[in-house]
């Protein structure tokens, strides 16, 4: 595991073995810790208490609950899977994808700017066309997620690869150009194949 993300009342760790660089994250708010889809590792609950007492572990995306349910277990705190709603928190939860197989929530922190996506955007070969810094889901290029429209994040916070911080305009411009982007992302995909990703 690699620590990535690290900011105010925000951290997160990528685990390197994996192809698809599964990356989860923290967030603190006054002293509680929401944890969000977890892979598990030795310094976890160590890292947890570091920043204060656990509130709950949420998995925005259905598909994969990677080890949410084992730590939140563990933590004795609920698991809370696509939610609408944290109560008690200060998050906005904004639907991205709501289909048969595929239901996923972003997280939407306005007070600090940072938005959290499980699986819509990534910063690995896999999801980028090309040099963009971000890009969405192959499987979301023709029908980009609107409801993640206006806003501009200081901290795009992803669930696989590192986040991009300091750069609002990368998921505008994700969402705008994520069809006529689509044959350089195919351009690319050999590579990515080649790299295992």
């Amino acid at each position: 595991m690699r620590v990535v993300d690290e900011i105010a009342h925000a951290v997160g760790w990528l685990d390197e073995a994996d192809r698809m660089r599964r990356t989860s994250h923290v967030l603190e708010v006054e002293g509680r810790v929401w944890l969000f889809d977890i892979v598990d590792w030795p310094e976890l609950d160590d890292r947890v208490r570091e920043r204060g007492e656990p509130a709950g572990v949420v998995q925005l995306l259905d598909r994969h609950s990677r080890d949410c349910t084992a730590v939140a277990r563990r933590l004795g705190v609920p698991h809370h899977v696509v939610p609408r709603e944290l109560p008690g928190s200060p998050f906005e939860l904004r639907p991205v994808v709501r289909r048969r197989f595929w239901h996923e929530a972003a997280l939407w922190w306005p007070e600090r700017r940072l938005l959290l996506v499980a699986d819509a955007l990534g910063t690995i070969p896999f999801f980028r066309a090309g040099a963009e810094p971000a890009g969405l889901h192959p499987m979301l290029r023709l029908r980009p997620p609107w409801s993640l429209r206006g806003l501009e994040p200081d901290h795009l916070l992803v669930g696989h690869g590192e986040g991009v911080h300091h750069h609002p305009a990368v998921l505008e411009s994700a969402l705008r150009t994520a069809r006529r982007r689509i044959p350089r992302w195919l351009v690319g995909l050999p590579r990515v194949v080649r790299e295992g990703y």
